[in-house]
């Protein structure tokens, strides 16, 4: 193991992840624009929606495709021209780039390659809708787009509705309806929950309240724009004691679904309202700290 430093003089090039406005230009940063003028290829999920964006900016730098589609092709070719020594940022349509969008697969073929990751922070609408939504920011989990139908959305949601953290969803507003009837009938009518829809846009707004009020609210007006959902925790007094051994079988059940042991024992402790290191000596048999 050693400690990769961002910022050090490399015969090899470096990856720029740089987030890009969710819908206001004037989220764009400084260090982004220069960055982006700065390196000598663009790699961007859609060409013709981020050449918009240079051109805004004045931003003559050359543009290549990157998206779900064609990584594939397009990761040896990013990694051969960054180990020549050329400096590539990757952007995605709005946001930052891997969080819900294409990104991860590049990332860690540069990290394979020992090539320079140089994060940007920036625009995001998850911590953007959190800080604004009445509901308790942290603990928070994440989680991104529902799975849209099956065995698959029923254990997500299943999950999510015994997770004491607030969670984040994101939701288009064509299945904004169901999710909430879905999560009505995994979370109960009464939690808490906030959507935020069209962030940093001139339609931005946020709908507060239960469940059941929001299911109301739709019945007389439509969904419109897209959505980031922020759903309270389930309360501390609503949660059910697991034994030991149910505890110990949830860890081994998601283990055997292809989460790694630490992973799986995070998981089961956040869903139970433990701490991480009680689920772990628990799974592992050792005898709790006198």
């Amino acid at each position: 193991m050693k400690e990769q430093k961002s910022f050090v003089d490399n015969s090899k090039g470096c990856l720029f992840l740089v987030p890009t406005p969710i819908g206001n230009l004037e989220d764009m940063t400084f260090r982004a624009v220069n960055t982006l003028k700065e390196a000598d290829l663009v790699a961007a999920e859609d060409t013709r929606n981020t050449k918009n964006l240079l051109n805004h900016f004045e931003i003559p730098t050359e543009l290549i495709s990157f998206h779900e589609h064609n990584t594939a092709q397009r990761i040896p070719e990013l990694i051969e021209k960054m180990n020549s020594g050329l400096k590539i940022a990757q952007v995605s349509d709005a946001g930052a780039p891997s969080i819900s969008d294409p990104g991860k697969e590049l990332v860690k073929a540069a990290i394979k390659e020992e090539i320079p990751v140089v994060p940007l922070p920036g625009a995001t609408a998850s911590i953007t809708a959190l800080i604004a939504s009445g509901i308790e920011p942290q603990p928070f989990y994440f989680f991104g787009f529902l799975p849209r139908k099956g065995k698959e959305r029923t254990e997500a949601l299943v999950d999510l509705a015994n997770r004491n953290e607030t969670t984040i969803v994101y939701e288009s507003p064509y299945r904004v309806k169901k999710t909430i009837q879905d999560l009505i009938a995994k979370f109960g009518p009464e939690r808490q929950i906030t959507l935020a829809r069209e962030l940093t846009k001139i339609h931005e707004a946020f709908l507060r309240g239960s469940l059941q009020d929001v299911a109301q609210y739709y019945e007389e007006n439509d969904p419109k724009g897209e959505y980031v959902l922020i759903i309270a925790g389930k309360p501390a007094d609503q949660m059910e004691t697991s034994s030991d051994a149910d505890l110990v079988a949830a860890v081994d059940n998601l283990i055997d679904h292809g989460k790694k042991p630490n992973k799986a024992i995070k998981e089961v402790a956040a869903g139970n309202g433990l701490k991480k290191q009680t689920v772990y000596n628990l799974y592992h048999g050792i005898g709790e700290e006198e």
